[in-house]
């Protein structure tokens, strides 16, 4: 891939996942470095002035009426990162701390930080020489940005912190930096500031559940369509006038998926006439559940794409049109709500899809509802039990969605001597979302798994030939069950077929 060039305006999340995971390289863009040196000439001129501004010559938060000056500005540089690098837990992933880097270094691209150019540029080069941070997950209450990940992450920038090498070790950041011939900075005035103040860990640990949860949808309807046509469910539910009447765009979609998942069906068209006039919710309501997290998702990532170009630094520093003119200025746009709103309700949303894939389930095991399939998918039922367990299981990872996704930005809480007294625990957001994803993922690889061993009960019916290439698809990571068998094994590589796509792309 060719280099990334970054200016804090069009970092797409695709490009985020990019650098996050396939090791993408980045670079400032040269327009970019122009408009960063025109906002450090303020800072500059400011601190020779010796004038009082925010976190330039004076300390931070509750403490932003100590004047700060001479070589006490770069002590504060140092004590800031230090005293913030109050983390706990688990650290990180290496994908969500190099996404973490990428967007802070975008922001700081946009050239409102006052920060010189050669912070960006090491962080580029901590990107490109794989030096990846110790980032522990918690300790972000997202307002006044993500304070305590940012610094661990800033640390290493100085020579301080820690960094994981490729097995997850740790080790300390003046070692990695050396190995990776990447010199440490010495921060000047603004410069710690501008590295800790922004939203950049709830951003990230959301971009990537975001594009996550995106791979799930597509998969979803094919799925839902191979449950609804083992059930001998009708598609009727999904005639495109019906939709056509309430034009939400991911319910439309939705619907043309289900109707593309039962064209030319051999067990659709064997109970044509049967009698049945409609299905249950789970079944007939597939577009309007799937399609209104379709459109959350859509939201959503608007909101993530927009924070991803913003500058979420404070004081902002606007330059003028002479060199060291400008103005700086404090506000608040380190706080997180906007992102914590949104990585809330995609929790919300996937808890739903969850939700909705579980009751199938239910609905293909169970021999009151699964319309003459063997109780629990089970050959020789009683002696077998078939997908009696997972099916429970299913049913745990919902009903821990469903808890998970109590929204974290409802609540708040009072630091910094009361200075900052309204937060957004964005970042509980991000944590939180990030296990929905993955419990959500785990149902649909469940549901999968009994829709193709329903299907192999109604042989020699076939279903649609998009059907039949999921089924395969399947198949290709997990056998038919015989006979009763550990199937942990078979769950996690569906689990991974969906987290690639590959069930999805029938639709294509």
């Amino acid at each position: 891939m060719k280099a990334l060039h970054i200016n804090g305006n069009d970092l797409t999340l695709e490009a985020v996942r990019e650098v996050a995971t396939e090791r993408r390289a980045v670079l400032l863009a040269p327009d970019a470095r122009e408009a960063v040196e025109r906002a450090r000439a303020v800072v500059d001129a400011m601190v020779a002035g010796n004038k009082v501004s925010y976190a330039i010559t004076t300390g931070v938060g509750k403490l932003s009426d100590v004047r700060i000056a001479g070589e006490q500005i770069r002590e504060l540089q140092v004590n800031l990162l230090r005293s913030h690098a109050v983390g706990v837990g688990e650290p990180l992933p290496a994908a969500e701390t190099r996404a973490m880097m990428l967007l802070r270094a975008n922001s700081l691209a946009k050239g409102y930080s006052g920060v010189r150019a050669m912070v960006i540029d090491t962080l580029c080069e901590l990107l490109n020489r794989g030096v990846t941070p110790f980032v522990p997950s918690q300790g972000s209450v997202g307002a006044s940005g993500d304070l305590a990940p940012l610094a661990h992450l800033a640390l290493v920038l100085i020579g301080e912190g820690e960094c994981l090498d490729e097995k997850g070790a740790r080790r300390p950041g003046v070692e990695a930096l050396h190995q990776a011939q990447i010199r440490a900075l010495v921060l000047e005035a603004k410069e710690a500031v501008s590295l800790i103040n922004g939203t950049q860990g709830m951003l990230a640990v959301g971009t990537l559940a975001l594009l996550a949860a995106e791979t799930l949808v597509d998969s979803a309807d094919v799925i839902g369509g191979l449950t609804l046509d083992a059930l001998r469910g009708t598609d009727v539910a999904f005639d495109e006038r019906i939709h056509r009447s309430r034009p939400h765009s991911g319910q439309l979609a939705t619907a043309a998926n289900l109707r593309k998942m039962l064209e030319g069906s051999e067990i659709r068209k064997s109970h044509a006439e049967c009698g049945r006039v409609q299905d249950a919710y789970s079944l007939r309501c597939i577009p309007q559940v799937h399609g209104a997290v379709r459109d959350t998702l859509a939201h959503c990532r608007g909101v993530m794409e927009t924070e991803a170009n913003s500058a979420v630094d404070n004081p902002l520093v606007f330059a003028g049109q002479s060199q060291g003119e400008g103005e700086v200025l404090s506000g608040g746009n380190f706080h997180g709500e906007p992102v914590a709103f949104a990585l809330d309700f995609l929790g919300i949303a996937l808890s739903a899809l969850a939700g909705i894939s579980e009751r199938r389930i239910e609905r293909l095991v169970n021999p009151a509802l699964n319309e003459g399939l063997p109780p629990f998918l089970a050959p020789d039922a009683g002696l077998n039990s078939g997908f009696m367990m997972p099916q429970v299981t299913a049913a745990a990872l919902a009903s821990e969605n469903k808890v998970l996704a109590h929204p974290a930005s409802v609540d708040s809480i009072t630091t910094s001597g009361n200075k900052e007294d309204y937060v957004s625990m964005g970042m509980t957001a991000a944590l939180k979302l990030r296990r929905i994803v993955e419990n959500t993922r785990n149902v649909l690889a469940i549901e999968a798994m009994a829709a193709a061993q329903a299907l192999d009960f109604l042989l020699p019916l076939k279903t649609s030939k998009r059907g039949q290439a999921a089924h395969a698809a399947i198949r290709a990571v997990c056998a038919t069950v015989e006979k009763d068998r550990v199937m942990y094994g078979d769950m996690a590589r569906v689990c991974d077929l969906i987290a690639h796509g590959k069930l999805g792309e029938v639709l294509r």
